[in-house]
This record gives structure tokens, C-alpha cells and sequence, in this order.
């Protein structure tokens, strides 16, 4: 099914802890040292995990409480830590090949869906991967893992009589195992989406009648025409529905509530009728979802965007689907240690290794048990408890205290683990089978984990008592930690900017209503140039800590060739920084202060008042003498800021601006500028006031999609796919741009441009040399319209507690710094409790 895809793919970068130095000591087995101790690794959370069943599981802190017990095919970790470089890692798995060569019949058996014009005989790799599983691999009781067991585990989370809600990852996606979306829909009823799935460049049929019949929703359904992402993931992996709340704590928008209660009305098989009763409620959430790709479900008018709910949307066809056999579906035992995996589609190595960083593994004999067939759709309590809980990765459950606490420790018969005696006592130690730096180094130090209930507003108390391992400050809070040693930032992929509605009509009605005094000034391109140049974005940060200058729309997250070369960070490629060079006016060579072209980017800073207060007075002169303004005259412009209230962050950050933007514009003309920021800006969002007219500046971000930065311009200049912030500036559908390709100049529309280098582009299948020249000068043209004005880049921030170290400073979106494998420890638990009462009972990590 070639559905289009009308909004953007996430990309979530997961956080996790590392560690940094380790200590010597003794020698174990492998005659290697090791620090050895108790170490109890202490988490907080506002209330414990409740299903960590791998097929069923919901919640971030569920899916995290299977990352103790549970190990993956493959991860990645740190190769050399000081280039940034990393390298896959096999655990369940001890290799992985294409053998889709070897292998062509399973095309054609499972059904595999080929591209026009090619056959199974002709198809040689992407298909079938062939995965030798890990022979030392045991269960918590000692009993080995086989082949058996994967197969079971599938079969069982794909069985048609449970609909698992974890299955979506093998129906459907880039990972979808063939013949698993037909298995999984096996003699169930049959619900179709309203708007039929439509290829690339169709127009969707929206011709349904809605009115005069009975549709629904599914929160668990990936099938939706509008993306492929559930209601569920939005909500439970990316956090976008959810309950709002003012300043005061008082729900705004009850998206989580409202959600949970269409869940309690779904049939067994997930499906809820839309009524009159709960139609408020189904479009709340449809809002939040639609508000992580900076759409709404409303139009200008406050009514309903007709064609964006109809996509959400699914009907009862009456029938049933056939009952269909387990053997057509395409993950099958080769031998006790062997499985083959075949795809429904083409997916390369690198890609598939990906999918593999989860397993879906569950123990049979508990699972078995835990099942309850009363019901329409079968169940299992499998994951939910300590006694219904086999763990396979290096930690177990060992006790849980309902909504007080719950404790894992080490477990024994994990593979990774040897003994290690020191001074007459045995510990359990384990060392990487890969080497970090150019050795081996000892890894999973933590021997405990526990996992406190606790309100929020303590856990900054029980931090600075030493309780707590990690603790994440409010973003009010951030600014008193800002300095600390033990703060670290994690920079995410979305840079925050300024974005504009430049069309004079919609401006000058703008400033007829009230909204803005001579807001029409934002119509000249040296008024929005000058307004960029004048922010002091290393001080403009300080308001909000944590956060990193922006000064180009993309920062150093992202890759355009990840998988074969680790170092293909794109802003660092010579295409990338000789364009924001360009931008900012920078040389490099003889005769300049930069000898390269390396030194002059890393010179940029983004501020230049002396060509701000130059492009002011040129503004100035240019709208008086258009008729536009005079002399002298206040400018007031109201900026959409945010959905939530306004704070004192972002009172400071908004002095500063209105500072910044009167230095440039003194003497050149121009009277006082006020910039005031909107908050609760629910209906219309700040994305949406900008082009429906209702303000002129708009406060938002773009990120995401870190690996594929070759597409990231279709956000800016493709409506057909996105819901432009900066619609209201120009048509990129019909405006021409030329670039030179290879010595030759050629021209194209902004939007065809943007669509080059995916899919039917023009110049898709080019090297990445091109396709990195192309993107570069793409994005220092489109900067240079001064549509959109970059600010910062957002960012996560947390405290390391004293008692731990990271094992490196170099963050790598691949493996944070270096994950909780490498967490080390400074102090065993007894030192580390001797060392607080030392310091009476309060830590100082600021």
C-alpha cells in the first residue's frame, strides 16, 4: 500500500546515562580489573510502571523498565569517543546477513511486495535476513533461549485472536515481517479507512459520506490515511496528548483525560464510534496529534478542517476477514539458533540492524498462564508483576511495592556476566565484548535499581540529599544550575525560530485591527535581515538554560550518510558551512582573518550591530519613500510565542529582544519597536496565527528527522506534504530558484527543489556529494529570504548525581554518552552515604 505521507516522521533521540572513569582493582576471569562494590542506581517517578509486557507495553516508563531486563538483538556503542564514532554491537544476535539472494523463493511464498518491473529472480538483497541468535543466551531460571522460543514469541504477539498493541511494529513500517498484516487481521471485522490510501502525487478521495454514516477511530491503528503513527504513539512515545495546564496547575485541555475515556468506550478490537457525546473529545486529540507536525484540526473560522478529520477516520465494511496460518507469515526457525526474517518491502542492512535494537521475547510458560480467554480478545498478564516476569537481560525484578517502589537487582544467569572474587567475596562483573578506545572496558557497574514513587516538587530535594541518582530540573529552575559541573544538555534536533507573515495585505490589516502599530515595517526583507543580525544569541540563550545559539536551521545532529560514515555530520561538511559563511557575509583565505573555511564557520556568531543599525536606516528610508511609514513613528508587533502561558523566561528572553532590535534601529529612522509575546496561544497555535493573518511573528521549531537532512527543506517548501508556518510569505509551488548543479545552472520551483533528492527527484539517485551541494544551497537561499530567523536550538537538561560519571562528555545522538552499559560509579553505596553525612546531609551541585 503506497500511502503519502502528509506530515513529518519524529525523531526522537532516547536520553540515557553513561559513565566516564573506572577504577582498578583485583582481577576476575578474564584477567581484566574491576571495580566492585554495591552500587544502587535510584530513580524517581510520579507513579510505577504497570505493564512491561513486550507486546503490550504503553508507557515510557514501562518500555524502560524492559531495557533492565530484557537485552536487544543489537545496540550501538561508543568506538572512539573522542571522534564521536560508533559501532553496532551484537547481543541476542551473533550476526546478521542478507541471505535474500540465497533465499528468492520467500519472495514469492510470504507474498513479498516487489517494485514495478522487478521479480523475485531478479531481487538479490533487502528482503531476507537471516539472524544467528546467541547460544550463552538464558532466561532468569537457567533455561536456554532457542529458536523455539522467538518463533512462539512472535506467533504469540501477532496472534489475531489477542491484537496485541506492540505488533504495529511487524504490520506495518519499514520493519513489517511479510504476511504478518494479513495473520494479524485473520477473521477479525473488517474496518476500512474513510479516505482510501492514495500514491504519491493522487489526489485523495474525500467523496465519503460522514454525515450518513456511522465512522470511527482507533488509537492503536497505524492504517489511518493521515500518517503512519497511532494515536497511542503520539501520546505514549512522543508525549503530544496529554492534559495542558495553565500557570496555576488547572487543566486547559484535557487531551490525556479525554483519551482515556474513548479508550474505556473502544469495542475489543479498538474501534470507537464517533457520537454527538464524545465528538468534542475525538477532536481534542485528533488537535494534539496533528500538533506535533505544527497542524491543526481547525481552520481560520474556528471550524473544522473537514479533509484532515476524514483522514483520521475508518468505517465497518460487515465483513470478516479470512482466517489465515501462521506459516504464511515470514519469521520462521531455520535450526535452534537460527531464524530468518523476510520483509514485506525492501529495507537495507544498516536500516534493518536498527529494527533489531528490540526484541519481541516473552517466556511461554508464564505468558501461557497468564492468559484470560473470557473475554472477545484473548489477554495475558505476562509482564506485570515480579511472579509473571522472566528476565533475559542483566538485571531481574525483585520485589514491587504498588505505588511505592520497585527493585531489580543483578541477574545471574545473564550471558554478560563473570565472578569476580576480592578479599575472600565473589561479585557478579561483566566487561564489553567490543572494545571502547581501543580496549575492553567493564560495563553494567550498577549491581541494584531502585525505582521510588515521589511527587515532583521533592525530587530536588531528595537529589541534593543524595537519593537520587539523576534528577531533571523545571525549566524555571534551570537558571540556578546553569553553571554546575554536573548539568548536561542534550541538544535535540529542533531549532527554535522566528517565522513571518510578510504579505503587506495581511499586515495592514494587522495593524487596522489593533493587533500592531506600523507592523506593515515587517514586509522589507533589510527590516527582518537587520532584526536577525542584532541578536546577541549567545547572551539570548542565558534566558533559557540549557539552550545552544542557532544561527542555520539545521545544527550538528544531523547525518547524511550515519550508517557508512559516522563522521557525515552535515554541518560540518564543507557545502554546510560555506553556505552559512555566505549567509553571514564571513571570508576565508588570504588576505582574511581565517585561514579556513573550518575557522571562519566556527567564527560565526550571528551578531554584527554595525550591519544591523546599517540595514535599519536602509529600511527605514525604503518604507518611507514607499509610502509605508513615517519617520518617527512607535512600531508595536505582537509575536505568537507559545500555547502555554507566558513565564519569566520568557519575559527576560523578550527583554532582551526588544533591547537588541532598538540598538540597531537607533538613529536609523525608525521610532521605538515593542515586541510583546502572546501565550496560550491554543486556537490558533502560533503556527497557524502566522499565515491565517492573525499575527505577524510566530515563535516556533522544525526538527526531526536527523538521519535523512537531504528532505528537511519539504517542511518550508512543500505544502502538498506540510502545513507551511510561512504560507503567507510567498508560493514555493510556483516561485523559481536557480542552482548551480555541476557547473550547469538549473532551474526548478522552490517546492521541486525541496523534493529533488527523495523519492521521483530529479536528482535522487545522485551522489551524496551532490545531493550535500544542493541541500547547502538551498538552505543559505531560503535563509536569505528572511522569512524564517533561527534562534536556538532546544535542548534536554539533567544533573548526574556526584556518586556516578558519565563515560564520556562527547554527546553522540547514537549513544548519548555512553549509555547506562557504561554508567561507572565514584563511590560505593556505603562511601557514597558516608560521603553526605560529610557534607551534612546537602550536596551543593551548583
Amino acid at each position: 500500500m503506497n500511502k503519502r505521507m502528509k506530515i513529518a516522521t519524529l525523531a526522537v533521540a532516547a536520553v540515557m546515562v553513561s559513565s566516564v572513569a573506572l577504577f582498578a582493582a583485583g582481577c576476575g576471569k578474564s584477567g581484566m580489573d574491576a571495580t566492585v562494590g554495591k552500587f544502587t542506581y535510584k530513580e524517581a517517578t510520579t507513579s510505577l510502571p504497570t505493564n512491561w509486557n513486550p507486546h503490550s507495553w504503553n508507557t515510557n516508563a514501562d518500555g524502560a523498565i524492559l531495557d533492565y531486563i530484557s537485552m536487544p538483538f543489537v545496540t550501538m556503542s561508543v568506538d572512539d569517543s573522542v571522534a564521536g564514532t560508533y559501532q553496532w554491537v551484537y547481543e541476542m544476535a551473533t550476526s546478521v546477513k542478507d541471505v535474500t539472494k540465497e533465499h528468492q523463493a520467500d519472495l514469492t511464498k510470504y507474498n513479498v511486495s516487489l517494485p514495478a518491473g522487478q521479480t523475485a529472480s531478479t531481487t538479490t538483497e533487502g528482503y531476507v535476513y537471516e539472524i544467528a541468535l546467541n547460544e550463552d543466551a538464558k532466561w532468569q531460571n537457567g533455561q536456554e533461549i532457542t529458536a523455539d522460543d522467538y518463533i512462539y514469541s512472535m506467533q504469540q504477539l501477532l496472534a489475531p485472536e489477542m491484537k496485541n498493541y506492540r505488533a504495529n511494529l511487524y504490520i506495518s513500517g519499514e520493519a513489517a515481517i511479510a504476511g504478518a498484516y494479513n495473520y494479524y487481521y485473520s477473521s477479525t471485522p473488517i474496518f476500512n479507512p474513510v479516505v482510501p490510501a492514495y500514491g504519491e502525487g493522487d489526489t485523495p478521495d474525500y467523496s465519503f459520506d460522514i454525515e450518513n454514516n456511522e465512522v470511527y477511530i482507533n488509537l492503536n491503528a497505524e492504517n489511518m490515511t493521515i500518517a503512519a503513527y497511532s494515536f497511542a504513539t503520539i501520546k505514549n512515545d512522543f508525549g503530544y496528548i496529554r492534559d495542558e495546564t495553565d500557570a496555576e496547575g488547572n487543566v486547559t485541555v484535557p487531551g490525556a483525560t479525554y483519551y482515556n475515556e474513548l479508550e474505556a468506550e473502544a469495542d475489543p478490537y479498538g474501534y470507537i464510534a464517533v457520537t454527538e457525546e464524545n465528538y468534542e473529545k475525538v477532536l481534542v486529540i485528533m488537535n494534539q496529534y496533528l500538533s506535533a507536525f505544527g497542524l491543526s484540526i481547525y481552520n481560520e473560522d474556528k471550524t473544522v478542517n473537514t479533509e484532515l478529520y476524514m483522514e483520521f477516520l475508518f468505517y465497518d465494511t460487515g465483513e470478516i476477514s479470512d482466517e489465515v496460518s501462521y506459516d504464511t507469515v515470514g519469521l520462521y526457525k531455520v535450526d535452534d539458533y537460527t531464524i530468518r526474517y523476510v520483509l514485506s518491502t525492501y529495507l537495507n542492512r544498516d536500516y534493518f540492524m536498527t529494527n533489531l535494537t528490540s526484541t519481541w521475547l516473552v517466556y511461554e510458560d508464564y505468558y501461557e498462564a497468564g492468559k484470560d480467554t473470557t473475554g472477545t480478545l484473548v489477554t495475558s498478564n505476562y509482564g506485570t508483576d515480579v511472579d509473571n516476569t522472566m528476565s533475559y537481560g542483566p538485571y531481574k525484578l525483585v520485589s514491587i511495592d504498588t505505588n511505592k517502589q520497585m527493585k531489580l537487582t543483578q541477574n545471574e544467569n545473564w550471558y554478560g556476566w563473570e565472578t569476580y572474587e576480592e578479599d575472600g567475596q565473589e561479585y557478579l562483573v561483566s566487561y564489553t565484548n567490543f572494545e571502547v578506545d581501543g580496549e575492553r572496558v567493564q560495563q553494567y557497574m550498577t549491581t541494584d535499581i531502585e525505582i521510588d514513587v515521589m511527587d515532583t516538587n521533592v525530587m530536588e530535594q531528595a537529589f541534593m540529599r543524595g537519593e537520587l541518582s539523576t534528577w531533571s530540573p523545571a525549566s524555571d529552575q534551570l537558571s540556578q544550575y546553569a553553571m554546575s559541573d554536573y548539568l548536561y544538555q542534550i541538544d535535540e534536533t529542533y531549532t527554535m525560530s522566528f517565522f513571518f507573515n510578510t504579505n503587506l495585505d495581511d499586515l495592514k490589516a494587522m495593524d487596522r485591527a489593533g493587533t500592531n502599530t506600523n507592523g506593515v515595517v515587517i514586509s522589507n526583507t533589510n527590516f527582518r535581515k537587520a532584526m536577525s543580525l542584532a541578536i546577541n544569541r549567545s547572551e539570548l540563550v542565558t534566558t533559557t538554560p540549557g539552550y545552544s545559539p542557532a544561527y542555520s536551521l539545521m545544527n550538528d545532529l544531523y547525518y547524511y550518510n550515519i550508517y557508512e560514515d559516522p563522521t557525515s555530520s552535515y554541518r560540518a561538511s564543507e557545502p554546510a558551512m560555506e553556505a552559512i559563511c555566505n549567509l553571514y557575509g564571513v571570508e576565508w583565505g588570504e588576505g582574511t582573518p581565517y585561514k579556513t573555511l573550518k575557522e571562519a564557520y566556527n567564527s560565526i556568531t550571528g551578531y554584527n550591530l554595525t550591519e544591523a543599525k546599517a540595514l535599519m536606516k536602509q529600511a527605514c528610508d525604503e518604507l518611507v519613500a514607499e509610502g509605508l511609514y513615517t519617520a518617527g513613528q512607535p512600531i508595536n508587533i505582537v509575536i505568537a510565542w507559545k500555547t502555554g502561558a507566558i513565564n519569566s523566561d520568557d519575559n527576560a528572553e523578550l527583554a532582551l529582544l526588544n533591547r537588541y532590535i532598538n540598538a540597531a534601529a537607533q538613529d536609523s529612522g525608525f521610532g521605538t519597536i515593542t515586541l510583546t509575546a502572546r501565550g496560550n496561544m491554543e486556537q490558533p497555535t502560533p503556527y497557524d496565527a502566522v499565515p491565517q493573518g492573525v499575527c505577524a511573528i510566530g515563535r516556533g521549531a522544525w526538527g526531526g528527522a536527523a538521519f535523512y537532512p537531504f528532505r528537511n527543506f519539504q517542511v518550508y517548501m512543500d505544502p502538498d506534504q506540510y502545513s507551511l508556518n510561512e504560507a503567507a510569505c510567498w508560493d514555493p509551488t510556483t516561485e523559481e530558484l536557480t542552482l548551480t548543479i555541476g557547473g550547469e545552472e538549473v532551474t526548478m520551483t522552490w517546492q521541486d527543489w525541496s523534493n529533488s533528492m527523495t523519492g521521483t527527484g530529479a536528482y535522487a539517485a545522485s551522489s551524496n556529494e551532490v545531493k550535500l551541494d544542493i541541500t547547502a544551497q538551498l538552505e543559505e537561499a531560503y535563509l536569505n529570504l528572511y522569512y524564517r530567523i533561527p534562534l536556538y536550538v532546544t535542548t534536554q537538561c539533567f544533573l548526574l548525581s556526584q556518586q556516578c560519571s558519565y563515560y564520556t562528555q562527547n554527546y553522540n545522538i547514537m549513544y548519548d554518552f555512553g549509555g547506562f552499559r557504561l554508567l561507572s560509579y565514584n563511590y560505593t553505596d556505603s562511601e557514597w552515604a558516608a560521603y553526605v553525612a560529610g557534607e551534612g546531609g546537602k550536596l551543593d551541585y551548583v
